[in-house]
């Protein structure tokens, strides 16, 4: 399937285009149910209204979660700890930065950014396990490299959502090379 070179969309309008329809309500579980129910009332609620911020919030309340986990990249620990502040208005809230536990990279023979110096690996399967360990109901991610927030999401026993994606060069704004046609022509699209 190529949906995203579709003009018509017309699965908009219910088209099964994939002929998946029947086999995907047959493994949708009630859990899933309740999370796709409350997806959308946010997504039609607050449509235009609220920020990504105020939607998990709403999303995790709406779920009757309480116990919220913040996984972050060390380079966005200011970040963090505004958002860390945010939610925990409403949650009780864990916080692990990604170089949790100082393991230094030499152990697994990481590159490294500076040869010369010590530098602790980034540790998505750690912060995964402590959460878990903390019985977390929901984990955010915040910043994790990539790679990372696949090892991340994969280890998670709770929910994972992501609420800033690291982009160096585009001030964490990874959508911005789908706009510019600067980056565009960069990637080879025109």
């Amino acid at each position: 399937m190529k949906c995203a070179y579709c003009k018509e969309k017309a699965c908009y309008q219910g088209k099964d285009c994939a002929s998946f329809r029947e086999d995907v309500e047959k493994i949708l579980s009630d859990d899933e149910i309740k999370i796709m129910r409350i997806a959308a009332h946010i997504e039609s609620s607050g449509y235009m209204k609220l920020t990504r911020i105020e939607e998990v919030i709403k999303f995790a309340q709406m779920m009757n979660f309480k116990k919220i986990g913040l996984a972050f990249c060390i380079g966005l620990a200011g970040e963090a700890e505004i958002a860390h502040k945010i939610f925990e208005k409403h949650f009780n809230v864990i916080s692990i930065c990604c170089k949790v536990c100082g393991i230094p990279k030499e152990q697994y023979n990481l590159d490294k950014i500076i040869d010369e110096r010590y530098e602790a690996m980034c540790n998505p399967i750690g912060q995964a396990e402590l959460f878990n360990r903390e019985g977390t109901d929901m984990n955010i991610i915040l910043g994790l490299c990539i790679g990372h927030d696949i090892l991340f999401t994969k280890h998670c026993k709770a929910p994972v959502t992501t609420l800033v994606v690291k982009d160096r060069v585009l001030a964490n704004n990874s959508a911005a090379a789908l706009y510019s046609g600067y980056y565009r022509k960069r990637l080879g699209i025109s």
